[in-house]
């Protein structure tokens, strides 16, 4: 019982998060982005690498979603002598929401909490990329959260469009 209180919890929740962003009031949305081979989807942003992050971050905060960490690659990569363009992981997530796939099955727990990659390539194009949810359900072998794991998937792409060229 109490595991049904947390995922019927953490679904509203993320429901009311859902209808509070800007995509779900009338703000034209770009186009569902495509699923790559390995389950990473990235979408262009309008803006370089730290306005990116910022803005990301202040959706995610406006979603009411926990922010974990945020690691500056390119930093690290600098202090080891190597060369990398902008790069920034993004980690955050809802507990409750979470912890439902990884009782699913534990070694889901790699690939939660979820993760925001802001990079710029090498034709200096800022991107946002995070796995798909339908691609970890299936990494993990996770058939009866469904329902999660597609409102995990809009959640993520909500805040990866609040970025998204108009």
């Amino acid at each position: 019982m109490p595991n049904r209180i947390v995922q019927v919890c953490s679904t509203a929740f993320l429901a009311v998060a859902i209808m509070m962003s800007p995509a779900s009031q009338g703000i034209a949305q770009s186009p569902k982005p495509a699923v790559s081979a390995s389950g990473v989807i990235a979408t262009k942003s309008a803006y370089d690498v730290a306005e990116t992050v910022a803005r990301l971050k202040k959706d995610i905060a406006g979603k009411g979603i926990v922010f974990f960490q945020e690691i500056d690659q390119a930093a690290l990569a600098g202090k080891a002598g190597i060369e990398l363009k902008p790069s920034t992981l993004l980690i955050f997530g809802n507990p409750p929401l979470g912890t439902q796939f990884i009782t699913a099955e534990p070694q889901a727990g790699l690939d939660w909490p979820v993760r925001m990659l802001v990079y710029r390539d090498a034709a200096d194009q800022v991107w946002v990329a995070y796995s798909d949810f339908a691609w970890i359900a299936k990494r993990h072998g996770i058939t009866n959260r469904d329902a999660q794991f597609g409102m995990a998937s809009q959640v993520a792409a909500s805040i990866a469009s609040s970025v998204a060229p108009h």
